[in-house]
C-alpha cells in the first residue's frame, strides 16, 4: 500500500496514474472541495480515499504501508496566514518524517524551487546540502519548505533514526494536465493558452531589473510526467535518499514559453508587456534553473522533455481536447 497526500492534486493525481498502472494498492489523502479535484484521479481512483484530519487515526491502525508520498501543501506563493502554512507545511511534514522513521516506511516529499529566493545565477540554485543554510526564500510558502529540510537535513547530520528510505524534491515550474484546480497557481502555460483561446494577445511582465530585457525572465519548465519519472525512479532505487532538484537543468525565457504556446495552438505569436504588481515585486524570481549534478551523480539518467515538446504534448493532447484529464 502507498499513501500520497495531496493525491487529488496536480503533481499527486499524476503521480497516482503511475501507481495505479503499475498496479499498486494507493490511500489518497486530500479534501476533493468543490473545484472538480475528484475528476484529477476519476480515471484512476484510489483503493482509499481519506481526509487529512482522518490521517492520523488511519496511520495508527494500517500496517500495510510501504512507502507515503507527502505532496500535500500549501502551495501558494502568495499565502499569508502564517499559522496555517506552518501546521500543513511544517507540522504534518514532521508527524509524517516521525510515523516512517518509526514503522520503518520510506518517505518521499515535495519541497520547491521557491526555498532559493530572489538570487539569479546558476551557481546559486545547488542542492549540496552544504549550501542550504545560505538559501533566503521571499515567501512564505517558500520558507515553510526550506524549514522542513532544514530539519531533515540536521536530523541526518545528527545522525538520528530516519526512515529506511527519504528524499526531498524540490520541483521547479511543473506544468501539464490536472492543475486546473489551482486557480491563480496554475502554471503559467495554462494562463497563456487561455488568453490566446479568450482572443487576446498573450501578456507578459515587464522586467522589473535594470538589466534584463522584457520578456528574458527565465525559469526552469518542467513536464509534469518527468517528476513522475523522478518519483518513480525513487521508489525503484532504495538506495537512493537525499534532497534533490526536480528540474530540467535548463532555464528558458518567457517568450520562449509564449512562442512554444502559440505554435502548438497554431495561432499568430501576439505578446504585450504588462507592469509588474506591486505585490510581486518584492517576491518574483527572474531566473531559475535547476543543478541536477547531484540528481545525476545518484544515478537518474532519463532525458528530460523539451519545453516545446512538453507544451505541444500539454495543449494538443490534453487542453484542446474535450478530455483534458490525466
Amino acid at each position: 500500500m502507498i499513501i500520497i497526500t495531496g493525491g487529488a492534486g496536480f503533481i499527486g493525481s499524476c503521480l497516482q496514474a503511475a501507481l495505479v498502472a503499475r498496479g499498486h494498492e494507493t490511500v489518497i489523502v486530500d479534501w476533493l472541495g468543490t473545484e472538480g479535484k475528484w475528476r484529477n484521479i476519476a480515471n484512476h481512483p484510489p483503493t482509499r480515499l481519506i481526509t487529512p484530519d482522518e490521517l492520523p487515526a488511519f496511520l495508527e491502525t494500517e500496517s500495510r504501508v510501504e512507502a507515503i508520498f507527502h505532496m500535500g501543501a500549501i502551495s501558494e506563493t502568495t499565502a499569508r496566514d502564517g499559522d496555517a502554512v506552518w501546521r500543513t507545511n511544517v507540522e504534518l511534514s514532521r508527524m509524517l518524517w516521525r510515523w516512517c522513521t518509526q514503522a520503518r516506511v520510506r518517505f518521499f516529499y515535495a519541497s520547491s524551487a521557491a526555498t532559493y529566493g530572489g538570487v539569479d545565477t546558476p551557481e546559486h540554485f545547488s542542492d549540496d546540502p552544504r549550501r542550504l543554510d545560505q538559501l533566503e526564500p521571499l515567501n512564505l510558502y517558500g520558507w515553510s519548505k526550506h524549514v522542513f529540510d532544514q530539519q531533515v537535513l540536521r536530523a541526518v547530520e545528527r545522525g538520528e533514526p530516519t526512515p529506511p528510505q527519504w528524499a526531498g524534491l524540490k520541483f521547479f515550474n511543473v506544468y501539464g494536465p490536472n492543475e486546473y484546480h489551482k486557480g491563480r497557481m496554475v502554471s503559467v502555460v495554462k494562463v497563456k493558452y487561455d488568453e490566446l483561446r479568450a482572443g487576446n494577445p498573450m501578456q507578459l511582465f515587464r522586467s522589473n531589473k535594470a538589466d534584463l530585457d522584457h520578456g528574458m525572465q527565465a525559469r526552469d519548465f518542467i513536464w509534469v510526467g518527468d517528476t513522475v519519472k523522478i518519483m518513480m525512479w525513487l521508489y525503484d532505487t532504495p538506495s537512493v535518499n537525499g534532497l534533490f532538484n526536480c528540474g530540467t537543468g535548463q532555464a528558458r525565457t518567457y517568450l520562449d514559453m509564449a512562442y512554444a504556446v502559440c505554435d502548438a495552438a497554431g495561432m499568430e505569436r501576439r505578446i504585450s508587456f504588462v507592469d509588474m504588481p506591486d505585490s510581486l515585486k518584492n517576491q518574483y524570481q527572474s531566473y531559475t534553473q535547476a543543478d541536477l549534478t547531484r540528481l545525476r551523480a545518484a544515478g537518474y539518467t532519463e532525458a528530460f522533455t523539451p519545453l516545446e515538446e512538453g507544451v505541444r504534448h500539454y495543449i494538443q493532447d490534453y487542453l484542446a481536447t474535450p478530455q483534458p484529464y490525466l
